[in-house]
C-alpha cells in the first residue's frame, strides 16, 4: 500500500527539497564553495594521487570560482557571486545553503576554518552551511569549533558531509579511500553526541560490487541512522586513474536501466526518516567519459519517478516490511 506523499511533496522519497519546504516553507538553493583546501590523499599524509575517481577540482567542479589559497577573503566573493546567480528568481527572498564542496573542508588550521565558516554563517541569506569532509579529518579541535558555532548560531544549521562511498574494505582499498570503516563509525558517533547532522556519501556502481553488496551498504547506514544520504552514480572522469581502468576494459559502468533498478532497490530498503540529498549526480560535461546517459539529469529523475509510480515503490517500502 502506498504511503501518504504529502510530506514528501509528491515525490516517492524523502528528498532534500521536501525537507527544506517542510522546515522553511520554500526551496533552499546551494552555493558551492571552493575554499582552496587540499586532501590527505593528495598532500602526502596518506597519498599523493587522491581518490581514484576524484577530479582535479576535488569534486568542486561546480563551485562558484576556484580559489588558489585558503584565505578567508576568497570566500565572500564566491558567496556574493552565488547569490547573484539567483537575482532573477521570482522570489527576491531566496534562502541559501553555503556548501563547502571542494576537497576536504575541515583539513586546515582551526583558525582558518572558523574564519570561513563565520563568513558564510554571517551572510543574512544563508540559513546554514554544509561541510564536505573526511571522517579522519574531524579532530577534537574541529569538533569543538563546530559545537561552538552551533551554539552561537542557533537559528542556522551546520551539516557535515562524510565521504564513505562503501562499507566494503576491498572497494575502499581500490578507490584509495585511505581509512577503515571504524574511523567512519567513530566520526559519526562523535557528531551524533554533539547533535551535528551528518550526510553520508555513497557511490553506486563501484567496480567489483554487485547489487547485493550495495544493498549491504544501505542496510549498514540504516543501523547508523544519519540525517541524510547522497547516492552518487559512479562517474568516469578524464584524467583520473579510474578512467585508465575503464579504458583498459577492467570494468563496465551501469546502464540507465540497471542504475534505476538499483536506485529503487536502495530507496526501498532505506529508512524513510533519512533525507535523500542526491539520487544521481552531475558529471562535468567537459570531463565525463561515462556513462554519458547521466548528462540528461532531468530525464533520469523523471524516469525514476515514473518507474517508482508504476511499481508502487517508495522509500522505506522494504524497510517497513522487514520490521513487522
Amino acid at each position: 500500500m502506498m504511503r501518504d506523499l504529502t510530506e514528501w511533496h509528491g515525490k516517492r522519497y524523502y528528498s532534500l527539497d521536501a525537507w527544506c519546504k517542510n522546515n522553511y516553507g520554500k526551496k533552499l538553493y546551494k552555493i558551492a564553495i571552493d575554499a582552496g583546501f587540499t586532501c590527505p590523499t593528495r598532500d602526502g599524509r596518506i597519498g599523493t594521487k587522491g581518490c581514484i575517481f576524484c577530479s582535479q577540482a576535488g569534486s568542486g567542479d561546480y563551485a562558484c570560482s576556484l580559489s588558489t589559497n585558503p584565505e578567508a577573503s576568497s570566500i565572500s566573493p564566491q558567496i556574493q557571486k552565488g547569490l547573484s546567480l539567483f537575482q532573477k528568481k521570482p522570489s527576491k527572498d531566496c534562502l541559501f545553503i553555503a556548501y563547502f564542496q571542494a576537497f576536504t573542508n575541515t583539513y586546515a588550521p582551526v583558525e582558518t576554518l572558523e574564519r570561513i565558516y563565520r563568513i558564510a554563517l554571517d551572510t543574512p541569506q544563508v540559513v546554514g552551511i554544509s561541510i564536505a569532509t573526511r571522517p579522519d579529518c574531524l579532530g577534537a579541535d574541529v569538533l569543538s569549533l563546530l559545537h561552538e558555532l552551533q551554539v552561537q548560531y542557533p537559528d542556522k544549521f551546520i551539516w557535515i558531509e562524510l565521504g564513505l562511498q562503501t562499507i566494503h574494505e576491498a572497494s575502499a582499498s581500490y578507490i584509495r579511500r585511505g581509512y577503515p570503516l571504524s574511523v567512519f563509525d567513530n566520526a559519526l558517533m562523535q557528531l551524533k553526541e554533539l547533535s551535528i547532522p551528518a550526510i553520508v556519501h555513497v557511490i553506486l556502481g563501484l567496480p567489483g560490487e554487485d547489487d547485493d553488496a550495495m544493498y549491504e551498504t544501505i542496510e549498514y547506514l540504516n543501523r547508523c541512522s544519519p540525517f541524510g544520504l547522497k547516492l552518487q552514480l559512479l562517474h568516469v572522469l578524464q584524467g583520473t586513474d579510474l578512467a585508465a581502468d575503464y579504458v583498459a576494459g577492467k570494468f563496465e559502468v551501469l546502464s540507465v536501466e540497471h542504475y534505476l533498478r538499483l536506485l529503487i532497490g536502495c530507496m526501498e530498503r532505506l529508512s524513510p526518516q533519512i533525507v535523500l540529498h542526491r539520487v544521481t549526480g552531475d558529471g562535468p560535461k567537459n570531463q565525463l567519459i561515462a556513462p554519458l546517459w547521466s548528462l540528461n539529469k532531468r530525464q533520469v529523475l523523471n524516469e525514476l519517478q515514473h518507474q517508482m509510480k508504476l511499481s508502487d515503490s517508495f522509500q522505506g517500502k522494504l524497510f517497513v516490511q522487514r520490521r513487522k
